[in-house]
């Protein structure tokens, strides 16, 4: 039963997960027809901003959910999972309203200082109340896919996509209507509205779900408070470290990017077309078929941590061996595929040689990509985090080198050097940890 729903929820994801992807690139080739490849840029930048409020406020507590509904729902204790869902989602909104007030009242000091882009000023104000609205809805779908119901989280995905494409659209109507400029705002604008709808949705169906049982919810959470807190903070604090950190040096690798590019001799405009065109085109695109290792690493950690609970070593070693083959292999045909269609792809999707040119580059890091991907998931459900902080700072820590020392010298390019060399040496350091524990077992 396990393996079919395993199975079932993989399939459920990737096929929504491609959905969404596929809308996502009509949505970036609309943006980059509307705002620009600069406009992108601009919007981009303000993206590591919502990663590290998230990083900081959701993602452990996220994590924290997962492992403890899975575990209590396995247990039969079906109130002490939704207590550890209401609980872990009260303390995960709560941060990131009060991340979300920081950041509006001080986004032009986060758009001059740190971004070096004052353009970024109003989309950081707009983007900062859409952060409890994400901690809320990413809380609510852990708790589905620790129940292994991957169809709740699954329609919301495609709800919050739709209605990011439906109102970016509309305001670009509105602002066409009124004959006043087409600025990134748009694209801030429309992300909010997404996440506003997929909180909404999240709720109602929460209530639904919640309204079938008779339980004195209350009661119990308050008598399970101390207990439940201690545990949500032993898994969440190692889980919300080891994201900030990685999180705040990708986003000194993103902002840092744009500012080594002029260093080359590009001058502020070209460098932030350039960002735009990587960072808005040619890496999403790379990304696409993702989707499937990245479904099924949301179903491998709990997956992996229930083996590990029964001591089902010799079929953690499988699922290992054949998460490796299947990866490996799958990016290595996407290498293929990207290296032979990559100019014709950027010329038909963004209109944009320089996307063709680089998504050629950049593919050949799909193997261990999405072989990473998985592999990180795995240490996760194996109770790891650590390792995958030191393995994924090593790897950052690689790419800002080539950020410092190799833009400068050979533009965009020395940067996909650094990305590749880095997701090798990811891929080695995952695979020998991982060997090491099987021999230690």
């Amino acid at each position: 039963m396990s393996d079919r729903l395993f199975i079932k929820g993989t399939l459920i994801l990737t096929l929504t997960g491609l959905a969404s992807r596929l809308m996502g690139f009509f949505y970036r080739i609309f943006l980059s027809h509307t705002i620009g490849a600069q406009g992108v840029g601009i919007y981009q930048l303000t993206l590591p901003v919502h990663g590290i409020v998230l990083a900081a406020c959701c993602m452990g507590i996220q994590a924290a959910i997962s492992r403890l509904c899975a575990s209590f729902t396995a247990l039969g204790k079906e109130k002490e999972s939704r207590y550890a869902l209401l609980l872990g989602t009260f303390f995960s909104v709560a941060l990131c309203g009060l991340f979300s007030f920081l950041v509006y009242r001080n986004a032009d000091f986060v758009a001059s200082a740190l971004l070096k882009e004052p353009r970024t000023g109003i989309l950081l104000r707009i983007l900062s109340f859409s952060f409890p609205l994400s901690a809320l809805h990413s809380c609510i779908n852990s708790f589905y896919y620790a129940r292994k119901k991957t169809g709740i989280p699954a329609f919301i995905q495609l709800l919050e996509q739709s209605s990011r494409i439906g109102s970016t659209y509309m305001i670009y109507l509105i602002l066409i209507s009124q004959e006043k400029e087409i600025t990134p705002v748009m694209a801030a604008g429309g992300a909010l509205f997404s996440e506003v709808v997929a909180a909404a949705a999240c709720l109602l169906a929460l209530g639904l779900n919640f309204s079938r049982e008779n339980y004195r919810l209350l009661d119990g959470l308050l008598k399970h408070f101390h207990s439940l807190t201690r545990e949500i903070t032993r898994i969440a604090v190692p889980h919300s470290v080891n994201r900030l950190l990685l999180t705040l040096l990708s986003g000194i690798e993103m902002v840092l990017i744009p500012q080594r590019l002029l260093l080359s001799g590009m001058n502020q405009a070209d460098a932030l077309s350039v960002y735009g065109i990587f960072t808005g085109m040619a890496l999403p695109l790379i990304l696409f078929p993702a989707t499937i290792t990245n479904s099924a690493s949301v179903m491998l950690m709990p997956s992996v941590a229930g083996l590990q609970a029964l001591g089902h070593e010799k079929r953690i070693r499988h699922v290992i061996r054949r998460t490796c083959e299947t990866c490996f292999l799958f990016g290595a045909f996407c290498t293929f595929f990207f290296f032979l269609f990559g100019k014709s792809l950027g010329n038909f999707l963004f209109h944009s040689e320089t996307a063709g040119i680089y998504i050629r580059t950049l593919a050949f890091i799909c193997p261990f990509l999405y072989t990473n991907t998985a592999l990180e998931s795995i240490l996760n459900g194996l109770g790891r985090p650590d390792a995958c902080l030191f393995h994924n700072i090593a790897g950052v820590c690689i790419r800002i080198g080539f950020v410092f020392f190799s833009i400068p010298l050979l533009g965009i390019r020395g940067y996909f050097y650094g990305m590749l060399l880095s997701q090798l040496i990811l891929t080695l350091l995952h695979f020998i940890y991982l060997n090491r524990m099987e021999l230690s077992e």
